[in-house]
């Protein structure tokens, strides 16, 4: 590796490193895998499960690495500088991701179901296309000439959903509590608490696959119900991914903190993970308000 500490402080340069190269034969070889399994040729998820195995192998090994890197006192102000830059780029171009899909939803309810009902100059829109539209949301009553196939009813914003919500805002607290343990040395409080976020981040996920199956099998809200069951699970099925991850995510830095990694004043990668978890939380509350509840 580069040498980290000179006389006048230089930004930290690794070494050329395997990872790069690594992570790019694991990408096409997931998307190699993902062709041929999606034109049904048997080997397509032998060579999909292989390169998922390979990308995770380079997740552990570079990530590794940059964690030696970080432990061994590599890195300085500089640098937790960049990450800072980095991170607050990453969660803005999140946003960006989410609003799109808030903007297709608000975009249908607000716009596009009042023209359908012939609303403003759209009047020959509701005769000739569909005359016996009526402009509700959710929009449940759909044409079945095209495949569609109707739900029963919607999902109750105050069963699993309220549940969700008070989980994940208790989530962001334990989080909290963990961060100000770790900025006050207190190792034990700082464990604990990310145990706790962890644990109401699987519990989350566990109750959001049972929400699902209840709206399948019983509501019949699916991908293929009309537009409210897309704008539905693409909204509510991207943030559980994230969720997913971010759990993932806590969990590394709870191995790591019971390892002793981390200091009061030198914690970016907890405070990275910290603030995806919060933005995680954010967006939650806005599905909460605008998918479930009005």
């Amino acid at each position: 590796m580069a040498t980290a500490h000179t006389a006048h402080r230089h930004y930290y340069v690794p070494e050329s490193s395997q990872w790069p190269i690594i992570a790019t034969i694991a990408i096409f070889t997931m998307f190699l895998g993902g062709a041929l399994t999606l034109n049904q040729i048997s080997q397509g998820h032998e060579v999909l499960g292989a390169g998922f195995l390979l990308f995770v192998y380079m997740l552990f090994g570079w990530f590794g690495t940059v964690i030696a890197e970080s432990e061994n006192g590599k890195f300085g102000d500089w640098e937790d500088t960049s990450f800072r830059m980095g991170m607050m780029w990453f969660i803005f171009s999140e946003v960006m991701f989410f609003a799109a899909f808030f903007g297709a939803l608000f975009y249908t309810r607000v716009l596009s179901v009042p023209w359908l009902a012939g609303a403003g100059t759209k009047v020959a829109t509701h005769m000739y296309l569909w005359p016996n539209f009526l402009a509700d949301w959710p929009l449940l009553k759909i044409p079945n000439n095209y495949g569609f196939k109707e739900a029963k009813e919607v999902v109750s914003a105050w069963g699993v959903p309220a549940l969700n919500t008070a989980i994940l805002l208790t989530s962001g607290a334990t989080v909290t509590w963990a961060h100000w343990a770790l900025k006050l040395n207190k190792r034990g409080q700082l464990i604990i608490g990310l145990m706790c976020t962890v644990a109401l981040g699987i519990l989350f996920v566990s109750l959001q696959a049972k929400e699902y199956g209840h709206a399948y099998n019983e509501l019949g809200l699916t991908l293929n119900a009309g537009i409210y069951g897309a704008t539905f699970f693409m909204l509510t099925g991207f943030h559980g991914f994230h969720v997913t991850l971010g759990t993932i995510m806590l969990f590394v830095i709870l191995m790591r903190s019971i390892r002793g990694h981390f200091k009061p004043e030198h914690h970016f990668a907890f405070e990275a993970v910290a603030w995806y978890w919060h933005f995680v939380d954010v967006v939650w509350i806005g599905l909460f308000i605008f998918v479930y509840w009005i």
